[in-house]
């Protein structure tokens, strides 16, 4: 029977959500071109929140990314593919780019993020903000915004709830 055990209440997931907002403003503080990428389904939700807070301070825009078309295991999915709509309604270019997503894991979906970003074009930088940083990565990329390191083993399932899709802010691990 799995074991859930939770690692994020909504008050500590909020403080984290500030945490990086905070992170994120003193390393671009400064600079124009700013915009935040939400990898879809909580990235977006997560990107909305800090943009929120972060339009206190300067200008962002926000967009999403849908990595389903991105996968490097697409063959394999093929009969049960839902393809999802990405939402980049601005210039790429020379912009500084923050990919927002929830959990970090192998790293295999912020590859495939990272794929599409370039197919629509050329920033300047791509920074890379994630609230759970789980670890055993099988793609060399880490996160330049960490809201917290979470120890799991590769088995472990993360979960991650937001009130936007889910009515209530809170993180598991699921071990099984």
């Amino acid at each position: 029977m799995p074991k859930k055990v939770q690692i994020l209440g909504a008050r500590q997931l909020n403080q984290l959500v500030e945490r990086l907002a905070s992170r994120i403003l003193r390393r671009v503080r400064g600079t124009k071109g700013i915009v935040l990428i939400g990898i879809k389904t909580r990235g977006e939700f997560l990107a909305q929140r800090i943009a929120g807070l972060l339009s206190k301070k300067l200008k962002v825009e926000v967009g999403t990314v849908d990595i389903r078309l991105y996968r490097d295991d697409l063959n394999v999915l093929q009969r049960d593919l839902l393809i999802g709509k990405s939402d980049i309604p601005f210039d790429l270019n020379d912009k500084i780019v923050v990919l927002v997503d929830d959990v970090l894991f192998t790293g295999r979906t912020v590859r495939a993020a990272l794929d599409q970003i370039v197919d629509l074009g050329r920033p300047a930088i791509v920074h890379l903000a994630v609230l759970l940083d789980r670890g055993h990565r099988e793609f060399p990329i880490c996160s330049t915004f960490c809201g917290k390191k979470v120890r799991t083993e590769k088995g472990d399932r993360v979960e991650v709830r937001l009130k936007e899709k889910d009515a209530r802010d809170e993180a598991y691990v699921i071990r099984e």
